[in-house]
């Protein structure tokens, strides 16, 4: 057994977490709103009232957080509890110039430092099948085995050296394939509204041919029936998009794409709809 410190439960996390006890491992779980990490308790995880009181017995911290500098904030009052030797696998989104200072926070407390953002949404987290993306010493690998293993599906390590970034590089990468995709799919079934088309008749026309697949058969189909229940959430993705066209301007790359979706996702958040899932860019092809 091994006792983790999950240090933000949302969607992603609680779900990480569920799976961790399912697993064997021990969990205290923290989350600012506390509320959020209290239904963990009927799981079986310690809910702590502070970053510090989760981490205090740990062998790996886990953050799940928003972005660097809320891992960055959390850990820094965890540091009263902190103690060298703990691996930090930092499996939130963040931009690839953001984890040299991860990593520099890590060492000066004698931390290990592990990239290793996981793809996947809600239904593969809850289901233990992400993948997860890391980067980190061999040492750590033998920590983090199990625990990677309760979470995911697989896991691909990328690099020795958790500060190359290489887990948040492929990442970003990967998860700007899935919400440009979203948009994609939105402004088709927009567009069969637009002009005049049953919206069946487009899925009709994609269902089993080469563009089919299960992403587009469950985004379709929130879209058709309103049904916008978070998986990820419209502001996380319009974050993300944030992070994907900065680390690609570092790079000399253009991202016309994404920029054009991160434009989307700010126009659903203006109307109000930033707490639905990013199917929800739906929303943004017309005028109200």
């Amino acid at each position: 057994m091994t006792q983790v410190a999950v240090l933000g439960t949302g969607i992603m996390g609680a779900a990480m977490a569920r799976n961790l006890l399912r697993n064997g491992h021990g969990v205290a779980a923290w989350n600012r709103t506390a509320a959020r990490a209290e239904p963990l308790a009927t799981d079986g995880a310690a809910v702590a009232d502070s970053p510090a009181e989760a981490v205090r017995d740990a062998d790996v911290v886990l953050t799940m957080l928003n972005d660097a500098d809320a891992a960055l904030a959390v850990m820094d009052d965890a540091a009263p509890a902190l103690r060298a030797g703990q691996v930090w696998a930092q499996a939130g989104t963040v931009g690839v110039g953001d984890v040299p200072r991860l990593a520099a926070f890590a060492a000066g407390h004698g931390l290990t430092f592990v990239d290793s953002p996981v793809q996947g949404t809600k239904q593969p987290a809850e289901q233990g099948k992400l993948v997860v993306l890391a980067a980190g010493p061999q040492d750590a690998r033998e920590v983090l085995g199990p625990v990677f293993d309760a979470v995911g599906s697989r896991t691909v390590w990328l690099d020795e050296d958790g500060a190359s970034g290489a887990g948040t590089r492929l990442k970003l990468a990967a998860v700007s394939y899935a919400i440009s995709l979203t948009s994609v799919v939105a402004e088709s079934v927009a567009l069969t509204k637009g002009l005049g088309v049953d919206p069946a008749m487009l899925g009709e026309v994609l269902t089993g041919g080469p563009l089919d697949s299960p992403y587009l058969q469950v985004k379709m189909k929130a879209m058709l029936e309103g049904d916008f229940e978070p998986s990820f959430a419209v502001r996380n993705a319009e974050k993300n998009t944030r992070l994907i066209h900065d680390s690609a301007e570092a790079a000399g790359i253009r991202v016309d794409v994404n920029d054009a979706v991160g434009e989307r996702f700010r126009r659903v958040i203006e109307q109000g709809h930033g707490d639905e899932d990013m199917a929800a860019t739906y929303r943004a092809s017309f005028a109200d």
